[in-house]
């Protein structure tokens, strides 16, 4: 008999709303995410702007909140105003960030112009590492001031009458990283950040300000980077940042499926954070997360390998890594992880949307395909509704190397009391047995009725997709799910990430 795992799922206990943002994904100048990318203009389907419509519709098709634009690492030398007016009088720069030629082909008015297209809010990046304030001032004044100005009518006199009103703004990007071009201690940082949110703010108080936290949990300076950043710049920003990246290490297939553990602890630990520097400063608000990197990618790989000496390309193979069955379970769990803290974690950004460890893969001028981390993330972010629920979980464990005892379950459900519409989601993270899981619902009224249950997985976790077959390997209806006398039963194969839908 399969190991059994129970869930208990009730409304009147809930986490916080499920946040459009957090389907949030990032668009860097890096490798062919961008050209070639969602941008080739000699593509059958590109329109007059360049952008590739198969493309725009497949983002669509993954249920994109956000975009995170234009970095990362390149936004550290990045030059705004190289991006802006005729195409051919813009300059080519070197991109030191990943040693690469960048053509400024695609500026700000044409990423706005993208965004509108694929129905995406764009969050904004400005250059903090060879950059400072009058910089940031420069393009805030450049996208959301009305006209009168110069910066305000530069871009009007570009064929942009309105100004553009991007909300979200990221002070830079991962600035307590030495590979960080700009790279600044806490302090110098935070100092930074502090004079120019509250310059930004002069122009517009109403933005939402993101601060950089820690590039990862396993930053020498991760918990004093925040504590110090947040001491600094508490009433004069929104969210601090978190950015993580897992992978299978050394075989270890039980640990990287436990990733979300990890997760877990980074959210909590700058929660923890961030409340204890509202209590010393006696705030009143609380500091939120921007979770705005996040995903698999297997950094030591060959396709993570940058050019070096004379070799500057423009749009070069990089991180483009393949992703395969288990790689999809992992971001299906990371998804689980971030809606059940939907209370602190107010953002997200997969990173990154395509081509560069993407969901989303293209051949310049040719064939686009889905990768098999775009089916958790599309039905996330399609099914996800109303508000997050918190689940009374009980569950068998097994033993990893990374994180010791794991539950073998892994769940979040989320409920809309306007349409009734429940959504479980659930990974099977055991390598080898399958659960069957029970899911009490009498809390939620007997009409309920099950309406779709589908699960991903495959007898070879290690099955990936390529533009010649992405189809062999998708989401499947789950013939085992019942639903009598308000229990939910299903059965969960190992390495698996399932989607079970009911309505009220």
């Amino acid at each position: 008999m399969p190991a059994s795992a129970h869930l208990t799922l009730d409304p009147a206990f809930v986490v916080g709303p499920v946040r459009r943002r957090t389907f949030g994904s990032f668009v860097e100048h890096l490798g062919r995410c961008v050209y070639t990318g969602i941008h080739d203009p000699g593509h059958p389907t590109a329109d007059a702007d360049g952008f590739r419509q198969d493309v725009i519709d497949l983002v669509k098709e993954l249920g994109v909140g956000t975009v995170r634009y234009p970095g990362g690492n390149f936004v550290s030398g990045y030059r705004w105003e190289d991006g802006i007016g005729p195409v051919e009088q813009r300059p080519r720069r070197l991109d030191l960030a990943w040693h690469s030629t960048d053509p400024n082909t695609v500026g700000v008015d044409e990423f706005m112009r993208w965004c509108a297209k694929a129905d995406i809010e764009p969050m904004m990046a400005v250059n903090l590492g060879t950059r400072g304030v009058q910089e940031a001032l420069d393009l805030l004044e450049y996208t959301n001031v009305v006209g009168g100005t110069h910066f305000a009518d530069l871009r009007r006199s570009h064929g942009q009458e309105e100004p553009y009103r991007i909300r979200m703004w990221c002070l830079g990007n991962e600035m307590d990283g030495p590979w960080q071009i700009g790279h600044k201690t806490a302090e110098e940082y935070a100092r930074l950040a502090k004079e120019t949110a509250n310059a930004m703010r002069m122009v517009d108080p109403d933005l939402e300000l993101v601060v950089c936290g820690s590039s990862s949990s396993s930053m020498p300076t991760f918990g004093s980077w925040e504590a110090t950043v947040l001491a600094e710049t508490y009433e004069n920003i929104d969210y601090v940042s978190a950015h993580a990246y897992y992978q299978e290490k050394d075989g270890d297939l039980a640990s990287f499926l436990a990733s979300a553990v990890d997760m877990d602890r980074f959210i909590e630990s700058v929660v923890a954070t961030a409340d204890h520097v509202r209590a010393v400063g006696r705030h009143e608000k609380r500091i939120n997360i921007s979770f705005d990197e996040w995903n698999v990618w297997y950094q030591d790989r060959v396709a993570s390998d940058i050019a070096k000496g004379d070799d500057w390309p423009v749009a070069p193979r990089l991180l483009e890594d393949r992703y395969n069955v288990a790689d999809a379970v992992v971001v299906g769990s990371l998804l689980i992880s971030l809606l059940r803290h939907t209370d602190r974690v107010h953002s997200a950004s997969l990173a990154q949307l395509v081509n560069v460890i993407a969901p989303i893969m293209t051949e310049p001028g040719g064939r686009v395909w889905k990768q098999t981390t775009f089916h958790p993330f599309s039905l996330t972010a399609t099914h996800a509704q109303g508000e997050v629920l918190q689940v009374a979980l009980s569950s068998p464990t097994h033993s990893t190397a990374r994180f010791g005892e794991v539950t073998s379950l892994d769940a979040v459900a989320t409920r809309d009391a306007e349409t009734g519409a429940v959504s479980l989601f659930a990974v099977n993270r055991s390598t080898t047995e399958p659960l069957e899981l029970q899911v009490s619902l009498a809390a939620l009224g007997g009409n309920l009725e099950l309406v779709e249950a589908l699960t991903y997985a495959n007898d070879d976790h290690t099955w990936s997709a390529t533009a010649d077959d992405s189809e062999s390997v998708l989401p499947e209806p789950n013939g085992s799910a019942r639903l009598a006398d308000g229990v939910l039963s299903v059965t969960l194969p190992p390495i698996s990430w399932s989607c079970v839908r009911l309505q009220g």
